[in-house]
């Protein structure tokens, strides 16, 4: 398979998981908003400061409120993290490996960017943000599921799956960090009304509620970074992702050949292990952390398994030649 056509379909799963994951932080927030228990514009801030955009928004538009964080966040042609960007580039990677992915697959990826299109035409007519984040978030599930139900599991459907569950494991532990935010664990990050919220942004509340019933900090944070079985933990994430990465590698799980099984690997393994009391508490080394340490701590490795990915499958060979992946 070529580098090309690897990283096209990477990328373009990784973009449309982006795309829902900042509708659901949207969807979130305005509920959180109408609760009325956060300032509004430490709220708002604190949603802009979760998806590190917050040097770029505040060059640009400086205070932040619902309005202008919305359009940000929704229509922005310059900020790459906004949903028209994300599935305008989705859009632009399925069309490069048409002929890689499915007609359903393609047909849905097309429809969701002409919604989107559409609404950035017509957002000043909005009557309720909330119908275009729910239609984004059901058109980015249409689009799983297309993939899962017309592509073939090969390893094309491997780099798919592994994009979209890296993407999605990124995106739950910026949920998570929103307390950092809102002034600490000291401060309203304890509320349950907060951490349900953050639940509800993950489609998790349910699933919570079944396992452990009255919402608390310490609970919540244990079902989203450690949960096995829930699809969006992070845990399961880089699980089911380190598996797409050995299918595609052909390597097996305690062993590795490439740099990104390495990384994946890694991290992945720190999590079977990990405990909730030292998450919440203090690092590896026994030094204060906190939650937001560990996130920080887990974002970066993330990100260089993700570069050693790149590096693994899609950077061109020194002779200038496609790589093969795999």
């Amino acid at each position: 398979m070529l580098s090309r056509v690897a990283d096209s379909v990477y990328w373009m799963n990784r973009q449309i998981e982006r795309a829902e994951n900042v509708a659901r932080a949207v969807e979130t927030t305005l509920g959180l908003a109408l609760e009325g228990t956060v300032d509004p514009g430490r709220l708002w801030n604190a949603l802009v400061c979760a998806f590190g955009d917050q040097t770029d928004f505040w060059a640009r538009h400086g205070l932040a409120d619902q309005a202008r964080v919305f359009e940000f966040l929704a229509f922005d042609p310059a900020n790459p993290n906004s949903i028209y960007c994300c599935l305008q580039a989705a859009r632009e990677n399925a069309r490069t490996v048409r002929d890689m992915i499915s007609s359903p697959m393609w047909e849905e990826i097309n429809k969701c960017y002409l919604f989107v299109r559409g609404a950035s035409a017509a957002r000043a007519d909005f009557a309720d943000p909330r119908e275009f984040l729910d239609e984004v978030k059901r058109a980015s599930q249409l689009i799983t599921g297309a993939t899962d139900a017309t592509m073939s599991h090969g390893e094309s459907w491997h780099f798919a799956r592994m994009g979209r569950l890296l993407e999605r494991a990124d995106k739950t532990s910026r949920f998570l960090d929103v307390e950092h935010f809102f002034g600490g664990a000291q401060g309203g990050g304890r509320d349950p009304v907060q951490w349900s919220a953050v639940l509800g942004s993950a489609s998790a509340l349910e699933m919570y509620r079944k396992q452990y019933g009255a919402v608390s900090r310490r609970d919540a944070v244990e079902f989203l970074v450690l949960d096995r079985a829930f699809p969006r933990a992070m845990h399961f994430c880089l699980i089911k992702g380190e598996e797409s990465l050995l299918a595609i590698t052909g390597g097996t799980k305690g062993s590795y050949s490439t740099p990104a099984e390495q990384r994946l690997g890694r991290l992945r393994a720190s999590l079977d292990y990990a405990d909730i009391n030292e998450i919440l508490g203090s690092d590896a080394s026994g030094a204060p952390a906190g939650l937001h340490g560990w996130i920080d701590a887990f974002q970066s490795r993330l990100n260089a398994a993700n570069d050693a990915i790149h590096d693994t499958f899609f950077a061109l060979r020194p002779a200038g030649t496609l790589a093969e992946a795999g």
